[in-house]
C-alpha cells in the first residue's frame, strides 16, 4: 500500500498544477479531513470564505428581489432577478429555468421562495443567512459572489472539498487561496473543541 506523501503548501500546488493536463482549464480542489464528528449538531462546520485572487470561474448570479432591491442587483450585475414571476417559473420547472450558479435573496422574498424550497435547496441555491446569501446588503453579497466567493461544509466523512482555483493561476495565487480556505474553516472551530480541527490537506 503506497503512502500518502507529504508536501509543503507551495510544492503540493505546483504538483497539482503539473497534473493538471487536461484540454480545458482545470480546477485545482483542495480536500481538508476534519477531526470532528459532523453527525453532531454541535460539531457542523459551515461557512464561506472570499478567495483573495478568486476562482477563475465566471458563476451566473441570481437574485430574488423586487423594486428598488431589484434595481441594486441589476446594477451590481446580477445575471438573473426577479420575484414572483421567477418563482413562479422555477415551481412549474421545465429545462433552462434555472440558469443560474448561485442565488441571493432580500429578508423580503423569503415567503415566497418556501414553494420552491425543494427545487431550491438539493442545488444548494436556497438562500442562507448563515452563508450571506440572504441579506439586505444585495450590492455586497453580489460583489462577493464575483470576487471568488466559496461555500464549504463537512460532509458525512468529515471532509471538506472546495476548489481554490484554476490551472492556469499562478502558483503564489493558489497558494494564498488556499491558505484563505484553511483559516476560514479554522474559523468555523466548533465551539469547545480542543487544538486545531484541521488533521490533514489534500490537493
Amino acid at each position: 500500500k503506497t503512502r500518502h506523501k507529504t508536501y509543503s503548501v507551495e510544492d503540493a500546488v505546483a504538483k497539482a498544477k503539473a497534473s493538471a493536463t487536461a484540454k480545458f482549464d482545470e480546477t485545482i480542489d483542495v480536500s481538508v479531513r476534519l477531526g470532528v464528528d459532523p453527525k453532531r449538531s454541535d460539531m457542523i462546520v459551515r461557512g464561506v470564505v472570499n478567495l483573495p485572487h478568486g476562482t477563475g470561474k465566471k458563476l451566473k448570479v441570481c437574485v430574488f428581489a423586487e423594486g428598488a432591491h431589484a434595481d441594486e442587483a441589476r446594477a451590481a450585475g446580477a445575471d438573473v432577478d426577479g420575484a414572483e414571476d421567477l418563482i413562479a417559473k422555477i415551481k412549474a420547472g421545465g429545462s433552462g429555468v434555472i440558469d443560474f450558479d448561485k442565488a441571493i435573496a432580500h429578508p423580503s422574498m423569503m415567503p415566497k421562495l418556501g414553494v420552491v424550497a425543494r427545487v431550491l435547496g438539493p442545488r444548494g441555491l436556497m438562500p442562507n443567512p448563515k452563508l450571506g446569501t440572504l441579506t439586505t446588503d444585495i450590492a455586497g453579497a453580489v460583489a462577493s459572489m464575483r470576487l471568488g466567493r466559496v461555500e464549504f461544509r463537512a460532509e458525512k466523512n468529515a471532509i471538506v472539498h472546495a476548489g481554490i482555483g484554476k490551472a492556469s493561476m499562478e502558483a503564489s495565487q493558489l497558494a494564498e487561496n488556499l491558505a484563505a480556505l484553511i483559516a476560514g474553516v479554522m474559523e468555523r472551530r466548533p465551539k469547545g473543541m480542543k487544538g486545531a480541527p484541521s488533521q490533514s490537506n489534500y490537493l
